[in-house]
């Protein structure tokens, strides 16, 4: 792969996850404060996501795959995607504010395939030149979070007193616009399939490898992966707010902390995997969930500001180890004619089915423990994730039989 190819794909990694952490992290916070959303309202707004989780396959298999080069509907997508920040930039009640989050999440979460498809596109050796390229995805979500924190102080005590994290998407509208226009400089990707051939439901859904579910270890799995998402969406709707209400400084650059380890953890990945195999690798995952929120229930901004940081810090396990490895054992499950759709269906079980019941659950939790000064009983909240993944990674030790990770011959 070309030099010049190479840091035209590692800028366009750069900006697709700059944008999305540029806004996503600080979104629970923003609504609390300048909106005065209630827990109900903020669900509804994360669930954006799952929504565009769901909706995202229709509009890479129908459109994306068959009719129009990737770069450009990247670019359109993008430059969509900036008009709607601008807009949400200047909302001030969450009735406005819903149907633009829900229109980008929409049009933001193909992207998300879209920019895979490009760099594959243009490599030579994708298991070995991949990771080089995602890495600056990682480095843009991180780079947007100290952005935040360290140098313009939107999440500060002051800054969220004043409405300061507006802001953040007419950061991400600049990003986005400039990603939009950048998108049609990208190396030419085509659609591949035949535009004559038929393309059916099961196709978009990837419901064809819904055969995998006959394996009993594959369901457990499969049923674990969408249970363990009910979690996680705890932390991404309450981690910032949670954060910012107890006091603590910069929460949104301390929780840059999570990536890095993102990317320690996943280089550690392989060696875990040789050393402990797959069940147990996924275990340390689940077990990483339910110590992190234990951390998050009894740490406070104080003495035991230690606590937060190391919940933190338990991101690259808790994601790596269990989303991570999960992508690899479902793709060695899975023959070369359901490689893709193996992917694409546990993606739809958990950021579409999981995270979206995750982030209602997380509401009515949030809710139910609100104080009448607008602050909350943030230990009760986290107990509840962490005694719900701590009781799927029991069901998961004693259903999962362990097994050895390995490509057969096809």
């Amino acid at each position: 792969m070309k030099s010049k190819i190479q840091f035209q794909l590692s800028l366009m990694m750069f900006l697709e996850f700059f944008i999305w952490g540029g806004w996503f992290v600080t979104l629970g916070t923003f609504l609390g404060n300048n909106l005065n959303a209630t827990g109900a309202q903020t669900a509804m707004a994360f669930s954006t996501q799952s929504w565009g989780a769901i909706i995202a396959p229709f509009i890479i298999g129908l459109i994306a795959d068959r009719y129009f080069n990737a770069e450009r509907i990247l670019g359109i997508l993008h430059l969509v995607g900036a008009i709607l920040m601008y807009m949400m930039y200047q909302s001030t009640d969450f009735g406005s504010f819903y149907p633009l989050v829900l229109s980008y999440m929409i049009l933001y979460m193909p992207t998300l395939a879209l920019v895979n498809s490009i760099s594959f596109n243009q490599m030579t050796d994708p298991a070995k030149q991949f990771s080089f390229v995602r890495v600056f995805g990682t480095i843009g979500w991180i780079v947007a979070g100290l952005l935040i924190s360290y140098v313009f102080f939107w999440d500060s005590a002051e800054g969220r007193a004043e409405g300061m994290l507006k802001n953040t998407f007419l950061m991400v509208a600049i990003a986005s616009a400039f990603l939009g226009i950048f998108s049609f400089t990208l190396p030419k990707t085509p659609p591949k399939v035949d535009k004559s051939k038929k393309v059916s439901l099961s196709d978009i859904l990837g419901l064809e490898a819904l055969g995998l579910l006959k394996n009993k270890n594959f369901l457990f799995f499969f049923v674990a992966s969408i249970l363990i998402c009910i979690p996680l969406a705890f932390y991404y709707q309450n981690a910032n707010p949670f954060l910012a209400e107890i006091g603590v400084e910069n929460p949104t650059g301390k929780m840059t902390i999570g990536q890095i380890s993102e990317v320690l953890f996943m280089l550690l990945l392989p060696f875990f995997f040789k050393r402990f195999g797959f069940k147990k690798t996924i275990l340390a995952g689940m077990l990483a969930w339910t110590l992190r929120y234990l951390l998050f229930a009894y740490g406070n901004s104080g003495e035991l500001a230690f606590m937060l940081i190391i919940g933190i810090a338990l991101h690259g396990i808790c994601y790596d180890f269990f989303f991570v490895s999960g992508q690899i054992y479902t793709d060695s499950k899975a023959g070369p004619k359901v490689k893709s759709a193996a992917q694409g269906l546990i993606t739809l079980a958990t950021y579409g089915v999981g995270m979206l019941i995750g982030f209602w659950v997380a509401g009515k939790i949030t809710d139910t423990f609100l104080l009448e000064n607008g602050t909350h009983i943030w230990e009760k909240i986290w107990i509840y994730p962490a005694g719900f993944a701590f009781v799927v990674l029991i069901l998961f030790a004693i259903l999962f039989r362990n097994e050895k990770v390995e490509y057969k011959a096809q």
